[in-house]
Order: structure tokens, then C-alpha cells, then sequence
């Protein structure tokens, strides 16, 4: 990962913008956005901590994008039943005024991967811009404290990571483990009833 980040940070801002389409394009088995942003700038001083984060939330956002609409391929393949509860969410959000803003720039704001929530709403087939504009603004603001704290924190998460492929695993395991719970969430029954009901997988029914 070092040897890619040096070619691309060869080209300044432009190469970072072009890496990070194609680290957050990738639904799993990619390290954190933040984490590669921090790293550039480590070995860098001369970019900016808020031109790294407008750069890296563009990035991310477009990257998110073209996730977004992949992941909608994958809804054929649900249940009735699992496509009626997701689309009960979208339709949640939709009905409010800032849904879809909120609800993206309040997970843009922490540094949790962000696959999960693009994923789920490729599945619910989710066209909003809100949820671009909400997720580029958490982002650009999570990015620039990461990136102006990034000598404090690096070298721990460096560590976690020292093993890069176990670390990207566990968090990428952790990621799906939660699309897969927030997947099979009976969100009809949660919205309308209060009542919290899980949708089995059609694997369970063989």
C-alpha cells in the first residue's frame, strides 16, 4: 500500500482525487479513506489538511456513487418481503424533509466505513442527491480532523494495520455482518408497529 500511495501522491491532489474513486468504488477489502488521506499528508506536509479533506470527500462521494449503483444489480436476487422492508426505509427518509441528509452526514461524520451505507442504499434502490450532499459534508469534516490529528493517531492505527490484510478483513467482515443485520430488519413492522421483527434469508428456509 505504501509503494501506491507514493505513485499516486507523486501527482499532488489529482492522483489522490483518482485513487480514492477507486479505493471507495471497491465494496470490500479497501483500508479507511481517512487512514490513506492521513498517510498522504504524513509523507507530504506541503497539502493542506482542508485540501485533503475536500479532495477526499469528493473522492469518496464518487466512489460511493458508482458503489451505489452496482449494488442495486444485486436486488433481483432478495425476497419480496426483503425488498418491500428496505424500500419501507427509503421511503421513511423520502418523507421527510432532510431524511436522506441527515441520516448520510451523521455517518459521514465518523470514520466508520462507509460501504455498508452506500450498499444498502444501492439496495433500496435510493435516488436522492441529499444523500451525496449529506455524506460529502460529514465526510469533508471527519477527513479534516482526522488529517489535522493525524500524527497523534497514525502510528496506533499503523499498528492495527501492521498485518494489513487480517485488519482490512476484520473490518470488512464487521462492515458486511452489518449490511446483512440491517438487511433482514422487518423495517415495516419496525416504522409502523414499533415492533423490531427479523426477515429470514431464503437460506434459512431450505
Amino acid at each position: 500500500m505504501a509503494e501506491i500511495i507514493s505513485v499516486f501522491g507523486q501527482m499532488s491532489y489529482l492522483g489522490i482525487f483518482l485513487f480514492l474513486i477507486l479505493v471507495n468504488l471497491s465494496p470490500i477489502l479497501m483500508p479507511p479513506t481517512w487512514l490513506i488521506l492521513a498517510s498522504f499528508y504524513v509523507l507530504d506536509e506541503s497539502l493542506s489538511p482542508a485540501g485533503l479533506a475536500l479532495v477526499g470527500a469528493t473522492g469518496a462521494t464518487l466512489g460511493r456513487f458508482m458503489l451505489l449503483n452496482t449494488s442495486g444489480l444485486f436486488r433481483r436476487f432478495m425476497n419480496e418481503e426483503r425488498r418491500s422492508s428496505l424500500d419501507k426505509i427509503g421511503n421513511y427518509l423520502k418523507s421527510k424533509r432532510f431524511g436522506f441528509f441527515i441520516a448520510s452526514f451523521l455517518f459521514g461524520a465518523t470514520p466508520l466505513p462507509s460501504n455498508m451505507l452506500f450498499i444498502s442504499y444501492g439496495l433500496m434502490k435510493a435516488k436522492n442527491i441529499q444523500l451525496y450532499a449529506g455524506f460529502w459534508s460529514g465526510r469533508a469534516i471527519s477527513y479534516y480532523v482526522m488529517i489535522s490529528i493525524s500524527k497523534l493517531v497514525l502510528t496506533p492505527f499503523t499498528k492495527l494495520f501492521e498485518e494489513r490484510m487480517w485488519g482490512i478483513i476484520l473490518v470488512d467482515g464487521i462492515s458486511v455482518a452489518m449490511i446483512v443485520f440491517f438487511a433482514c430488519i422487518n423495517w415495516n413492522e419496525l416504522l409502523t408497529q414499533k415492533k423490531l421483527r427479523f426477515v429470514k434469508p431464503k437460506i434459512w428456509r431450505v
